[in-house]
C-alpha cells in the first residue's frame, strides 16, 4: 500500500497577501500558535477572515490548507481514503491529515455548514491531545508544534440547526471580524485596485449607507470584498452607476423594491 501525500511546498504562500489589520488580532494568533491554542473566527461574509488567514500563513513561513465546508462534508472527505489505481491500492491524505502530516495551517470555512461527524472528528486537535486518528490507517498522528486549526463561520446565518455546540466553542479562542472603519476600508479599495482616493470615500460612505438597510429587511451588508469588485469595474473603465448596479444592487438582493432602494441610495452619490 502506498500513501499519497501532498509536500508542504504545494501549500507555500509565495507572495503575501495584502493584509491592514483592524486591531492585535495578528498579535493573538501568533500567540495563540506559539501556545498551540486553535483559533475561531466570526465575522460577517467578506469581510477579511480568509485574507487574514492567509496573511498570517505567509508571515509565520508556513502552508496553509483551505476547505470550504458543506453539508455533504464527511469526516472521511477530511482525513482521507483508499483509491484504486490500477491493481494497486492508495491511501489518499485528506486534508486535515495533510495538514497535521506537513505541520501547517488547517482552515476550516463555514465549519458550522459541516456535518456534525466531521465537527466531532476535528475535537482531538483542539485539546491536549493535538492529535488524529486515522482508523482505517491503524494511526494515531501527533500534530507537530506547528500545527495549527483555524476555523470560521458567519454569525448571521446562524440557524439552530447550524450552531457550534458551546462545547466545540469552547475549544478555541475566538476573534470577531467586521468591516473594517471608513478609512481603512478607503485605504483597502486603493491598494487593491488602484481606484482614486475620490471614488474610494464615495464608495466606503455608499457601502454603510447600504449596510444600514440590513435593519430593514437585506439579508446582509456590503462586504468589503464586494467594494473591491466594484472599484476594480470602476478602475476599467465601467461608469460608477453601472458598476454599483451590477456589483452591489443586483449581487446584493434580488428583491425589487430592495433594489430600487439600493439604486437610490447609488444616486446619491454617483452620476
Amino acid at each position: 500500500m502506498n500513501i499519497l501525500s501532498p509536500t508542504p511546498e504545494q501549500f507555500m504562500i509565495s507572495n503575501a497577501p495584502f493584509y491592514l489589520p483592524t486591531h492585535n488580532e495578528e498579535d493573538i494568533f501568533q500567540t495563540a500558535w506559539k501556545k498551540k491554542v486553535p483559533i475561531l473566527l466570526k465575522g460577517p461574509t467578506g469581510c477579511g477572515k480568509t485574507r487574514f488567514v492567509s496573511a498570517m500563513a505567509h508571515k509565520l513561513g508556513l502552508p496553509l490548507i483551505t476547505v470550504s465546508c458543506h453539508e455533504d462534508l464527511a469526516a472521511s472527505d477530511l482525513i482521507g481514503r483508499y483509491l484504486l489505481q490500477g491493481d494497486e491500492t492508495i491511501w489518499s491524505d485528506g486534508p486535515m491529515t495533510a495538514a497535521v502530516r506537513m505541520g501547517g495551517i488547517l482552515y476550516l470555512d463555514e465549519v458550522v455548514e459541516a456535518r456534525k461527524d466531521t465537527i466531532v472528528a476535528i475535537h482531538p486537535l483542539t485539546d491536549h491531545r493535538r492529535s488524529l486518528s486515522i482508523d482505517k490507517l491503524a494511526q494515531v498522528l501527533d500534530a507537530p508544534d506547528s500545527f495549527m486549526l483555524v476555523v470560521s463561520y458567519n454569525p448571521g446565518y446562524q440557524s439552530i440547526l447550524k450552531e457550534l455546540k458551546p462545547s466545540t466553542k469552547q475549544r478555541f479562542v475566538a476573534l470577531e471580524f467586521d468591516y473594517p472603519s471608513e478609512e481603512l476600508e478607503i485605504s483597502i479599495l486603493e491598494k487593491e485596485s488602484s481606484i482614486d482616493a475620490k471614488q474610494a470615500r464615495l464608495l466606503v460612505k455608499l457601502a454603510n449607507k447600504i449596510r444600514n438597510l440590513v435593519s430593514q429587511g437585506l439579508e446582509e451588508g456590503v462586504s468589503t470584498r464586494l467594494l473591491v469588485h466594484t472599484s476594480n469595474l470602476i478602475v476599467g473603465g465601467i461608469p460608477a452607476v453601472q458598476a454599483c448596479h451590477s456589483a452591489l444592487t443586483l449581487s446584493l438582493t434580488d428583491d425589487r423594491n430592495m433594489q430600487r432602494t439600493i439604486s437610490e441610495l447609488i444616486s446619491d452619490y454617483f452620476v
